[in-house]
């Protein structure tokens, strides 16, 4: 029977040097704007909500984000914000009929949430990246590493 050699994990140390800190609202500007968080230049996606492999400009890599389906809550809510004040704020003044209202608030609640949802998804991988989380820390060797099953 063979035995594997099991290196111990590498653990993060002060002396290995700390990481300089990423401003969080620069990088997600950049990200709300659709560009690359760390240089704000190239573009981040290469379809509606394809982020593209890596920035174009600096070489940033972008294939460890992780926006799952934040960007969808956080239009949901901000759009949701918008429209059910305006739609109350409507009825109790006008009481327009409701295929009138549903030819107002469906859409402006499908332009809105379009709009929306390609610069919310680059705000959250531009959080992502200001964060250092899911492969964007430059210093990934430094972290703790764990043996995988299976």
């Amino acid at each position: 029977m063979d035995t594997v050699p099991v290196q111990p994990p590498k653990t993060w140390i002060p002396e290995s040097g700390a990481a300089p800190k990423r401003d969080v609202w620069t990088a997600m500007a950049r990200g709300f704007k659709c560009r690359c968080p760390r240089c704000g230049q190239g573009k981040m996606f290469r379809a509606f909500l394809k982020t593209a492999d890596s920035c174009s400009v600096c070489g940033q890599d972008f294939t460890g984000h992780r926006a799952d389906d934040l960007p969808a809550y956080l239009v949901i809510v901000v759009v949701g914000h918008i429209v059910v004040p305006l739609a109350l704020w409507i009825e109790t003044n006008y009481s327009p009929s409701v295929a009138l209202q549903l030819a107002i608030y469906l859409p402006i609640t499908l332009v809105s949430s379009l709009l929306l949802l390609q610069p919310v998804k680059g705000a959250v991988v531009g959080l992502q990246w200001a964060f250092r989380m899911h492969g964007f820390d430059d210093h990934a060797d430094h972290q703790e590493t764990g043996s995988s099953l299976g």
